[in-house]
């Protein structure tokens, strides 16, 4: 048990040799092979459904942990499918740019492929189990809502990738699907409000993809995966980012206006000092070469700096919304 690797896997992609993943237990190496650190942003939108249901009053805790249990568990599944099903389509040869940022279990020969199957079955089920209770408990809707998300682990990696709409997937499933998604499944009520509210944070996971899918567009158009920032191009892409960022703050201030939140959320505009970072690098291409203060994260350098901002985004998105449930708790 290595409780210090499974602390870094959870705040960064450890870069490992063949030799220290031989030492490594079974939790820890589930944890790198997923890409764990980002699972944070999928623990965040399911900690919005939570607060937006305790909110109106309706929060249950089982329900609640079902659903982070779910949905954790089903975008590392996600994670997993995808350097698999990229593996077996050639993707990943050549120092393709997955396999620069962080150990690629499979391409690297840390796993064979039927590890990563068993690895895949095992986390896709765990998954599962977690959401037939509340598909039980809900009806039909719930089983809708579970199918789509699976249609989304499944065939997000291909064809939607490869097809530009791996992004318009980031969205939707960030948003309605695990917000709106999660607060039916908590109350039993579906809110267009709520789906509005969780649309935001829902912007801010879709800029880590972006800044991603723009940090490997070269490689991608090389090797045909056509994402959105290879359709419309370099330049257009990395405004569309900027436009996201903007929004993030701007729909918040909306709903603030509107009544919908309390100006207790406004303390969101906090994350502003991290967006600074982030909306300079995207107003100008990226660098050739890595500079020297960023070596330790090459090839990652948009998708960097967006995961930071929305980090910070998300941890103040939650911050407003505890505020708002301990006000209407004590009034």
């Amino acid at each position: 048990m290595n409780v210090a690797m499974w602390a870094k896997a959870l705040r960064i992609i450890p870069r490992i040799s063949k030799e220290e993943w031989l030492k490594l237990d079974i939790i820890s190496r589930w944890l790198i092979s997923t890409r764990a650190a980002v699972l944070i942003m999928t623990f965040i939108s399911a900690a919005i459904a939570g607060l937006l249901a305790a909110r109106a009053g309706q929060f249950n805790l089982g329900s609640w942990l079902l659903l982070v249990l779910g949905l954790v568990f089903a975008h590392a599944t996600n994670n997993l499918l995808n350097d698999l099903t990229d593996y077996e389509r050639g993707v990943d040869q050549d120092n393709y740019f997955r396999a620069q940022y962080g150990p690629h279990a499979i391409q690297q020969g840390l796993m064979t492929k039927r590890e990563m199957l068993i690895y895949a079955g095992v986390t896709g089920l765990i998954a599962l189990a977690a959401g037939l209770p509340l598909v039980l408990s809900r009806g039909l809707p719930a089983l809708y809502l579970l199918l789509a998300g699976a249609v989304f682990v499944l065939f997000y990696t291909w064809p939607l990738k490869y097809i530009g709409l791996g992004e318009i997937a980031v969205i939707i499933v960030w948003g309605p699907l695990m917000i709106g998604g999660g607060y039916f499944v908590i109350t039993g009520q579906w809110d267009w409000n709520v789906v509005l509210a969780g649309l935001p944070y829902a912007l801010g996971t879709t800029t880590v993809i972006y800044g991603k899918h723009i940090d490997k567009l070269d490689a991608d158009k090389a090797k045909g995966i056509r994402t959105l920032p290879v359709i419309i191009g370099d330049k257009a892409a990395r405004f569309s980012v900027r436009v996201m960022i903007a929004l993030m703050y701007l729909l918040v201030i909306g709903l603030v206006i509107s009544g919908y939140f309390s100006p207790l959320m406004l303390v969101v505009l906090g994350a502003l000092w991290y967006a600074r970072h982030p909306w300079k690098l995207f107003g100008t291409p990226r660098p050739t070469e890595p500079p020297a203060s960023h070596k330790d994260i090459w090839p990652m350098w948009f998708v960097a700096s967006a995961f930071v901002h929305n980090r910070a985004y998300g941890m103040l998105f939650l911050l407003g919304l505890i505020l708002e449930v301990i006000v209407k708790l004590a009034f």
